[in-house]
């Protein structure tokens, strides 16, 4: 019994730990993934240098489609395989200009390796994922579970992504 219950309480600390995170926003200020406690969450390594840079518009129409009924997309920019512009500045300018994004963006963080953002290491830690290069897209239940996890080729319109992000959906 005792076993049991220490298994469910690092179960559900482990779990509670998703929702917890907190990263730096490219307008200043934090970006905590408590605040969006019951909405699917779509976390996504990227980077402005990339052949997969142009999923930018898709995950933009992506927030379009599902941002009123809930669904929140957090691009995180990283230098991690050398593909990002040199300063938060020149990202922020460079994706509003070229593809008009206004969905939640970190600054420049690391998603891999020793360095790797602690939200990260939990996801390798816990649900065995590591970003094998940009454009790697982690699905969060509304309770901060890993609900999928998707490779650069995924496009975010897909529909086994966008399936995905309505079976997550309050229903309305």
């Amino acid at each position: 019994m005792r076993l049991i219950l220490a298994a469910a309480l690092s179960l559900w600390a482990g779990l509670a730990a998703a929702a917890d995170w907190t990263f730096d926003s490219i307008d200043g200020g934090e970006i905590r993934l408590s605040d969006y406690a019951g909405q699917p969450v779509l976390v996504v390594n990227t980077a402005s240098l990339c052949a997969f840079t142009p999923q930018y518009e898709g995950l933009q129409a992506l927030y379009d489609r599902y941002r009123d009924a809930g669904l929140v997309v957090l691009a995180v920019p990283s230098q991690d395989f050398r593909q990002e512009l040199e300063s938060e500045a020149e990202v922020k300018e460079f994706c509003e200009l070229t593809f008009g994004l206004d969905l939640p963006m970190t600054t420049i963080t690391s998603v891999r390796g020793d360095g790797a953002h602690p939200f990260y290491a939990w996801l390798r830690d816990e649900a065995d994922f590591v970003p094998g290069w940009n454009f790697n897209k982690v699905l969060l239940d509304g309770e901060g579970r890993v609900a999928a996890t998707w490779g650069s080729a995924a496009r975010p319109l897909s529909p086994a992504i966008t399936r995905r992000i309505e079976g997550l959906l309050p229903q309305g």
